[in-house]
């Protein structure tokens, strides 16, 4: 397998003896489920130490790769879109190969891709001569998508056992076919937040983690319950503007932030505790008589539970033995079954995101309005006002949208120069030098 030829240095860099790093490009879910599983299973030590650009955001790719610095030419880059054309993995690839290309290193000996067969990213791989590409399958959506290659190539190259986070996925896949209901772990799970909810996301989904290893499953889960169920419509096309707001980080940690409101304040929400049985590996040291700080872990969840509980709050624990492969596995095939079943039960499309796709399309629309006023800006050859450009770019509406592109032009060494009192934006004059 590719992952063993790697380890075996069968497939290596050209200028180091064996890959040391990886560079995980993507967004959404391409991050998200790689991150929480790379947080929750890479060992200490991985084989290969993985690093995220999750965003378009330049200093964020700086900060990485100066993170890596020298180790670029032993790090193997991994590109995740399914269409190939998403902007952001597609931003962080070229910054990526320019970095690359500064050190005058080869980027396509040091790439590979997960995307969808014959989009734009893999027939730029193959022209390129990449060192591969992995197919990501058109009916897999980015937010359930980490047991694909999409989650397991990453995984692999870092030592974690896949084949057992399958395996849990398995037991988990099997349990959802049970037709009661008592019996089906994603079925009840469902019914719990159509309870909690009454069936029109009244209530907050708060997720709690008593375990640092689960530190990014609340974040995991904040797109995939949100993105699915999140919708305007239902299937027969009625307005309901359907979602569960989910948001959390991790116990006890978040007992000394917001919890006191979740005792004491608005009664908006229902916690999901998320209890692990093994504290750690081994026998832990006492911290007081008969007392270790796995016991203080588990009081304080215990106690916080029972403290919501008097105070007519709803709860849902769920209990795991350790976190391992397996029951990592088994927890993300949990909740992308019951978020399946929970859109069946408010009757939504949980496998589509049309307001994704609006907010990428009116950010494509900023974009070309920014082409629009550079051309402005540099044909004027005297400095113009905001209302002026707008009105010669043909876009007299898009005052606001204009000011905030100059504004950023300006504040990034575009050759856009504003001069005036930003306070009153209207008084502004914009000129191209």
């Amino acid at each position: 397998s590719f992952v063993k030829k790697v380890q075996s240095r069968d497939i290596k860099p050209p200028f180091a003896p064996q890959f040391t790093d990886i560079i995980s490009i993507g967004i959404g879910g391409s991050a998200l489920g790689p991150q929480f599983v790379a947080e929750a299973l890479s060992p200490d030590i991985p084989p290969l130490a993985i690093h995220f650009i999750d965003n378009t955001d330049p200093a964020g790719i700086d900060r990485i790769l100066n993170q890596i610095k020298d180790k670029l030419v032993s790090t193997l880059v991994i590109t995740i879109s399914k269409s190939g054309g998403t902007p952001e993995p597609r931003n962080g690839m070229i910054e990526v190969q320019k970095a690359f290309a500064a050190q005058k290193l080869d980027f396509a000996k040091q790439a590979i891709a997960i995307t969808g067969v014959d989009s734009k990213l893999d027939k730029l791989a193959k022209s390129e001569g990449w060192i591969t590409t992995f197919p990501m399958a058109d009916w897999v959506g980015g937010r359930t998508s980490e047991l694909s290659a999409v989650g397991l190539l990453p995984a692999a190259l870092q030592g974690i056992d896949i084949q057992a986070m399958l395996d849990g996925a398995k037991v988990m896949d099997e349990a959802t076919r049970i037709p009661e209901i008592k019996n089906n772990p994603a079925a009840l799970l469902a019914l719990s937040w159509y309870f909690a909810c009454n069936g029109r996301g009244e209530k907050d989904m708060v997720v709690l983690p008593y375990k640092d290893s689960l530190l990014l499953f609340s974040r995991y889960l904040q797109q995939l319950v949100m993105e699915s169920i999140g919708k305007e419509q239902d299937l027969d096309g009625n307005t309901v503007y359907q979602g569960i707001a989910v948001y959390g980080n991790k116990g006890t940690t978040d007992q000394h932030a917001y919890v006191q409101q979740l005792r004491d304040g608005v009664s908006n929400f229902f916690l999901t505790f998320i209890e692990v049985l093994q504290d750690r590996q081994g026998i832990s040291p006492e911290v007081e008589t008969g007392v270790t700080s796995g016991d203080y872990l588990s009081g304080l969840l215990q106690g916080t539970r029972q403290a919501l509980s008097e105070n007519q709050r709803d709860s849902i624990t769920l209990t795991i033995p350790q976190v391992n492969p397996r029951t990592v596995g088994a927890l993300i095939a949990l909740y992308e079954r019951a978020v399946g079943f929970y859109g069946s039960l408010v009757n939504v499309n949980a496998y589509h995101q049309p307001g994704v796709e609006a907010g990428k399309k009116a950010a494509a629309a900023v974009l070309d309005l920014q082409k629009q006023v550079l051309e402005v800006i540099k044909d004027a050859g005297t400095p113009l006002s905001v209302a002026e450009i707008a009105e010669k770019a043909g876009m007299p509406d898009q005052i606001e949208v204009i000011y905030k592109i100059l504004r950023h032009l300006a504040a990034n060494e575009r050759n856009v120069v504003l001069e005036g009192n930003f306070g009153q934006p209207a008084t502004l004059t914009t000129s191209y030098q």
